[in-house]
């Protein structure tokens, strides 16, 4: 079999173990009803994959890669994408519009059960690597005055992190409540960030483009981080 056919095939097997996570759950998938999906044999399942929840967390694993390129591709289509306001604006709607993300960030135990425990010891590394990401951005983003220096570098990434973890939250507390358009409570999130951490008035163009290549640096290693582990997972 070429090359291009297996990965074609393995994209097949992730994409039914996606859709069955996503219907039934991690205690009711099985590699039976993913190959029957997926419309290959069960021992097909396993000659890509070790077991079950190699499979499963590689469909966690391509989801976070894919997020990551899409934060790398923001950045290049305009620089001022590395600002944490328009950052996070643009991960709450990816959060919104990719039910996988949804249920890793919120720790849905109705999709994720035991997968929820597995990711999060197995991609320690990878959440490491991504607080580190922050912190660099948010470092180099001082330096060339885009972010204010009125409070330390680790009080701004808990602002970071505590405001978009209470917007993913609110999307299921509070949903009765929340504006109708996705793009306004994404707007919201975004100026709140902005609000605590920027500068007033518009960056200036010539400073994000020149920042910005060292900060994609960063983005482009966390999907490659996401990808060396998803292969990891494979059988070799």
């Amino acid at each position: 079999m070429h090359a291009d056919e297996r990965t074609e095939r393995g994209e097949r097997i992730l994409d039914a173990a996606c859709e069955l996570l996503l219907a039934w759950g991690y205690r009711r998938v099985t590699a039976d009803e993913i190959a029957r999906r997926a419309d290959v044999g069960k021992g097909t399942v396993y000659l890509h994959w070790k077991n079950k929840d190699a499979l499963l967390l590689a469909v966690v694993l391509r989801a976070k890669a894919a997020d990551h390129r899409r934060q790398s591709e923001r950045m290049r289509a305009d620089s001022r994408n590395i600002l944490p306001s328009r950052g996070l604006r643009a991960s709450l709607l990816d959060f919104m519009d990719d039910p996988v993300l949804r249920a890793l960030h919120l720790d849905d135990s109705d999709i994720l059960g035991r997968l929820n425990d597995i990711a999060k010891k197995e991609l320690a590394e990878l959440v490491v690597a991504s607080t580190e990401t922050l912190r660099s951005q948010l470092s180099t983003l001082r330096a060339h005055g885009l972010v204010r220096e009125d409070l330390g570098v680790d009080q701004q990434m808990y602002i970071c992190m505590a405001a978009a973890t209470g917007f993913f939250q609110a999307e299921v507390l509070f949903s009765e409540r929340a504006p109708s358009c996705p793009e306004e409570r994404a707007d919201l999130l975004s100026h709140t960030i902005r609000t605590a951490l920027e500068p007033h008035g518009e960056p200036d163009p010539r400073s994000t483009a020149a920042v910005a290549p060292a900060i994609i640096t960063r983005y482009e290693r966390l999907e490659e981080l996401s990808r060396q582990e998803l292969r990891r997972q494979l059988r070799q």
